[in-house]
């Protein structure tokens, strides 16, 4: 009896089963800002909401693209990781102002909540987390092309919020960071 308890306990002490090794250090600023990024888009949703805008704006994403593609080298990201990455911010921020719209449209009237100036003092927080995103961007690059890479950004991902929304939104801002070589 002793002899099957003790080869039980020896296969659970390697390291096939072995907790897997944490996140590094330098994902959690990254989804932090990521986050902050996605929580602008209830303000983006509400200028849009008041204004009567659409929520695609081409000729804004591609100067946003373009603006961190300029700055990417003074962070010394990847120029290829660039577009796919700030592409994939756009879109979770649409995704998000999509359902806060037709939430509202659904109750007949938007939040009674401030609005701020989209031109004035939206944009520049999000090109202040611009700069964040791509300065944490080159310190997680380092750490893409590991095998757990995916593991480590689904806990992440499934710890940092239980609404639904901001969940699947989250998912789609961070699926370019695994995986692609840069």
């Amino acid at each position: 009896m002793i002899k099957p308890l003790a080869a039980i306990l020896l296969l659970l002490s390697t390291s096939a089963f072995a907790a897997p090794t944490p996140a590094p250090a330098a994902l959690a600023p990254l989804l932090a800002s990521i986050q902050q990024r996605l929580a602008v888009a209830d303000q983006v949703a509400l200028s849009k909401w008041d204004s009567g805008k659409a929520v695609e704006d081409r000729p804004r994403e591609h100067d946003v693209i373009v603006g961190a593609t300029i700055m990417a080298n003074n962070f010394k990201v990847p120029a290829e990781l660039v577009e796919p990455f700030f592409s994939a911010q756009i879109e979770a921020n649409k995704l998000v102002q999509y359902a806060r719209l037709a939430e509202w449209h659904l109750q007949g009237k938007a939040p009674d909540s401030p609005r701020p100036d989209l031109a004035g003092e939206i944009r520049p927080k999000l090109d202040e987390l611009q700069k964040a995103l791509l300065k944490e961007l080159a310190d997680f690059a380092p750490y893409r092309q590991q095998a757990l890479c995916p593991v480590w950004l689904a806990a992440a991902n499934r710890q940092a919020t239980q609404d639904p929304l901001r969940y699947l939104a989250l998912t789609r801002a961070t699926a370019p960071l695994c995986g692609a070589k840069a």
